[in-house]
């Protein structure tokens, strides 16, 4: 299985309601459009001009980096001096920035907004489904960037974090001329860069086309083939959605049966309490993290009732193995097929931490965003903090723990 490789994820302080800068209030109403370059990128050569030390550094600009960034602010700390966010992709958005163009928010799990977003007029409960997704996101994170004055690095490709004998973080980069060295590193890296790849036996030997999600481009990349897609989560169910108007032929496989739920009742309490317990129960015991769809179910929502009733949300068992040409089901009959997406998930992209000790494919113990057996490290997003709500709640927490942790040195620092 061939693999492309896959695209990750200083001024006055502006008002945050939005000012214009003459003394007017802003509307909110400013039309949606692509970030222009000095709203993508800092008016530096960030991969050359980083500084030699910061107290905090923020590695990814995401959802949880942008929510530590508010936090550490909200705590009286300033961009630059106090704390640096840095971001490997070329412009804001996170992941989003990466996603395929006919991707829609109405298509994806709700987003909810970025603590403070408010201020900035615009919210994703409101925010336009016509435009691409990745439009949508870039444009509202950066008018965020923006209105708090966040001074994002990039592009800033983080390679290696290693520790010196005092703890310090020497923290390398692709492009940068120097390591940039701190006492806390919040990495907050996403998974978009860190897709899981199929363990099926014989994927090396399939002559047709196959991708993971982050290589998804567009369906018309498929039209006409016999596709087969693997996976139970959202980005699954998307691409049943928009190949099969163009493919010969879809399949849809999983491991389990998938639960749908009614997204007009929302995540019950119980449900949602039971997901954030088993992934902290993960984190917590250094174990690998389950799949939050496995325990929460997907929304069925108007779209995937439409796939419904036109017999398209048929899932079949997973296939034994993979051909040359299609798959063997465990009954031991064929079945061909021109092209396989794999839709089956991620890992935490925490590739750079490597010389660490930590790999997510094992598992890393984590607790309330602490890696346990690192001090000054702290994974924002990860295992419990996954969701956008539940990454602001963890960022407020991180804020004050990094706070506290470069003051008295206590590791993990105190509840």
């Amino acid at each position: 299985m061939t693999r492309d490789p896959v695209p990750t994820d200083g001024g006055a302080r502006r008002d945050p309601a939005g000012a214009r800068g003459d003394g007017a209030p802003s509307t909110g109403t400013a039309p949606l459009e692509r970030p222009t370059a000095s709203e993508r990128t800092v008016a530096r050569d960030a991969s050359a001009a980083l500084p030699d030390s910061v107290p905090i550094l923020v590695v990814g600009a995401g959802q949880a980096g942008l929510s530590v960034g508010y936090h550490l602010l909200r705590r009286g700390l300033e961009p630059a001096g106090d704390f640096l966010i840095v971001d490997r992709g070329p412009g804001a958005g996170g992941a989003w920035q990466h996603r395929w163009d006919t991707l829609r928010l109405g298509d994806a799990h709700r987003i909810a907004d970025l603590p403070g977003m408010g201020e900035t007029g615009r919210s994703f409960d409101s925010a336009p489904t016509e435009p691409p997704a990745a439009v949508v996101v870039g444009d509202y994170y950066a008018r965020y960037e923006d209105a708090f004055a966040l001074d994002v690095a990039r592009p800033v490709d983080v390679t290696d974090v290693r520790t010196d004998a005092d703890g310090t973080f020497v923290v390398s980069t692709a492009d940068a001329r120097a390591d940039v060295r701190t006492r806390v590193l919040v990495a907050a890296v996403g998974t978009w860069g860190s897709p899981r790849l199929p363990d099926v036996p014989g994927v090396e030997d399939f002559r047709g086309r196959q991708i993971v999600t982050p290589e998804f481009r567009s369906p018309a990349d498929f039209a006409g083939l016999r596709v087969a897609i693997v996976g139970g989560g959202a980005s699954a169910l998307g691409f049943l959605r928009e190949v099969s108007p163009v493919a010969t032929g879809v399949r849809w496989f999983t491991r389990r049966p998938p639960a749908f739920s009614d997204p007009a009742k929302g995540l019950s309490e119980d449900l949602g309490r039971e997901s954030v317990r088993l992934q902290d129960e993960a984190a917590r015991a250094g174990r690998e993290l389950p799949s939050i769809v496995s325990t929460t179910g997907m929304p069925l929502t108007p779209r995937l009732r439409a796939l419904r009733d036109a017999g398209l949300l048929e899932r079949s068992p997973m296939f034994a193995r993979v051909v040359t040409d299609g798959v063997v089901h465990a009954d031991g009959t064929f079945e061909p097929f021109d092209a396989i997406i794999w839709a089956i998930g991620f890992h935490a992209d925490l590739g750079p931490l490597r010389s660490l000790g930590l790999d997510a494919r094992r598992g890393v113990r984590v607790a309330d965003g602490h890696a346990l057996d690192v001090p000054g490290l702290f994974l924002a997003g990860y295992g419990p903090q996954a969701s956008t709500i539940s990454a602001n709640r963890g960022a407020r927490r991180i804020a004050r723990d990094a706070q506290r942790y470069l003051s008295d040195g206590r590791w993990p620092p105190a509840r």
